[in-house]
């Protein structure tokens, strides 16, 4: 490349040592350097007044205070988000049998798990709504926030190889997870679709009405629970790693203190005391509200939710903020 070899060796005088380097650098990464020779070009040809005043493309400054989030600075890497995003859908299942076709099985077996235990065995009552209607609608949006939190709880201890050797906005990562999430709900959500269409047009036991249109609401508060939660844990768990247990059955815990198998009609009025500060409860009661005409929804339980929502995803990055700058000492 001749003309990209003439521009780094007409600066051998004033830079020897990187002219040699990036000149067999530029046979294999030819336009990437073209661009730095030009920058050094520039840079000597200018006066000490100009060379003052460059402008850089990319500034590395500590973060001003701990809820400092670079919002610009995460947009610049929505290549690298979008990367990551596509990792996590199409190399998860690159070498499987079924492929994609896991997203539909996950929801479809534990459905037919609850059809058998809770709906023939327990005979758990589901507000007269069709049960399997009644438990995938529950299954579909618990699975979303699982999904997040677990997956991010991890960000620093999966990716400490990564964080250690490249530089990006670390928030990337657990972003790029819940993203991925969000996918993989949207196809396991038409599933539920089109078998509440089908008892849409066949039965008149389901009722929908205008909770429905809170759907976008309710995923971006598991979407912001979840990445909360989520980035809290994985900031703890660098140097407390015993909550990496807590983390796996806390969830499955949790799950039962979730009205995602039962609807909330049957407790006790002291349970639904308790129950109530369970936001994650508001949320699923409002989803099976909207799309099944059943649960106990109220705009005093989603402000709560919301509330706890917003206060959890502050804690988490001030946490993930004070995490990151030491983190790779401990992990």
């Amino acid at each position: 490349m001749p003309t990209r070899t003439a521009t780094l060796s007409s600066l051998g005088a004033q830079f020897p040592a990187v002219t040699q380097r990036d000149e067999v650098r530029a046979d294999h990464f030819g336009f990437v350097f073209m661009s730095i020779s030009q920058d050094i070009s520039t840079a000597a040809d200018a006066g000490p007044d100009q060379q003052a005043e460059q402008v850089w493309d990319l500034v590395i400054q500590p973060k001003r205070h701990l809820l400092d989030v670079n919002l610009k600075e995460i947009w610049d890497y929505r290549d690298l988000l979008f990367m990551f995003v596509r990792r996590d859908i199409v190399t998860v299942y690159k070498q499987t049998i079924l492929g994609p076709i896991w997203f539909f099985v996950q929801p479809i077996m534990t459905t037919i798990v609850y059809l058998f235990v809770f709906g023939k065995v327990a005979k758990v009552s589901t507000d007269g709504m069709p049960q399997i209607l009644f438990y995938m609608s529950g299954i579909i949006m618990w699975n979303y926030f699982a999904d997040c939190f677990n997956k991010t709880s991890s960000t620093f201890r999966s990716n400490a190889g990564i964080f250690g050797k490249v530089y990006f906005p670390r928030l990337i990562v657990p972003l790029s997870q819940v993203t991925s999430g969000l996918i993989k709900f949207f196809i396991q959500g038409c599933l539920f679709l089109a078998i509440w269409f089908w008892y849409l047009a066949t039965t008149d036991t389901i009722r929908p009405n205008y909770w429905a249109f809170s759907t976008i609401w309710l995923l971006a508060l598991m979407a912001g629970m979840g990445l909360g939660f989520g980035i809290l844990f994985s900031s703890l768990t660098t140097k407390y790693r015993d909550l990496t247990f807590l983390i796996q059955f806390g969830v499955q815990l949790a799950m039962y203190a979730t009205p995602i198998i039962y609807p909330m009609s049957i407790l006790s009025d002291t349970a639904r005391r308790i129950l109530w500060w369970n936001p994650i409860a508001h949320i699923i009661e409002a989803f099976k509200c909207g799309f099944l005409g059943t649960g106990e929804a109220s705009m005093a339980g989603l402000a709560y939710a919301t509330l706890f929502t917003i206060a959890s995803l502050g804690l988490g990055i001030v946490i993930f903020n004070r995490t990151e700058q030491t983190f790779m000492d401990t992990v």
